[in-house]
């Protein structure tokens, strides 16, 4: 039995389809879905069809892509509402969610939880020379504009960062009242450090990457393994001795179509 991650579908593109769509059965073990599956509900309801007869449990969290509200959709719900819409969605397929208890995985020294996240970003990854207001203008300048300041809406929040603020909140009590001697995977479709933004290009999308508030999570909860996305660039990374693992398919540019999605699916659990 194995716990595998995968993040960054985006399954508007054919290719990354019919790549799911050959996915092989895993009929004794879990995945780990962290954003970024599609930007419709069509998208995600596709994606949850395929992999709940794949996986025997699937754990999904949203990314920037997956809350979008497309000027095609019949109905764009925004924000809060378009969220709770993809939880319900999730739970007609028995898909756990961040607002779901927390699953736990049996490993052979005892059980791991797997705390699914949505955090969003409040645009702290920036440098402290730069203000809060001023740091999507600061981007632009170098010709970098998110297409979430067009399709992500915080409504009922009055901005994205207050969103942020709210979901940090409400995530940091459920982490405290787990017991410290727990063994936590924390799951988010952002990298938790600033540390962790490894953009070869775009250097200041780096606002879009998540918040400060989370910077030492790792350490301030019973944490051994910490899962995310955004970036599309793959790797595994330590601090402190924990474990952080980027696991992005990614946009049909970031992935060798021979290699199948098989080849990227990230072992978590136990790990190698």
């Amino acid at each position: 039995m194995k716990l595998y991650a995968v993040s960054d579908l985006h399954l508007a593109n054919r290719v990354n389809r019919e790549a799911l769509e050959a996915l092989p059965e895993h009929p004794l073990d879990w995945l780990i879905l962290a954003g970024d599956i599609g930007e419709s509900e069509e998208q995600l309801r596709f994606a949850l069809q395929v992999l709940t007869q794949r996986f025997k449990k699937v754990i999904w969290t949203p990314g920037n892509h997956d809350l979008w509200s497309l000027p095609s959709e019949t109905i764009a719900l925004r924000g809060e509402a378009k969220y709770k819409r993809l939880v319900s969605l999730c739970r007609e397929f028995g898909v756990l969610t961040p607002e779901d208890p927390y699953a736990r995985w049996p490993g052979e020294n005892g059980d791991y939880i797997i705390a699914p996240m949505l955090l969003l970003y409040d645009f702290s990854f920036r440098p402290d020379y730069i203000k809060s207001e001023e740091a999507v203008d600061w981007a632009a300048e170098s010709g970098v504009v998110c297409t979430d300041v067009e399709l992500l809406h915080p409504d009922p929040y009055i901005s994205i960062p207050a969103w942020c603020a709210y979901r940090s909140a409400y995530t940091e009590r459920r982490l405290e009242a787990l017991p410290r001697d727990a063994r936590l995977v924390l799951v988010n479709h952002f990298p938790l450090r600033r540390d962790l933004v490894y953009l070869r290009v775009f250097r200041r999308f780096s606002i879009w990457c998540g918040t400060r508030r989370t910077e030492d999570w790792h350490t301030r909860f019973p944490v051994s393994v910490v899962v995310y996305g955004h970036l599309h660039v793959r790797g595994t990374h330590y601090r402190d001795g924990v474990r952080f693992e980027e696991v992005s398919f990614g946009y049909p540019r970031d992935w060798r179509e021979e290699m199948g999605l098989e080849y990227y699916l990230r072992e978590i659990l136990p790990g190698k």
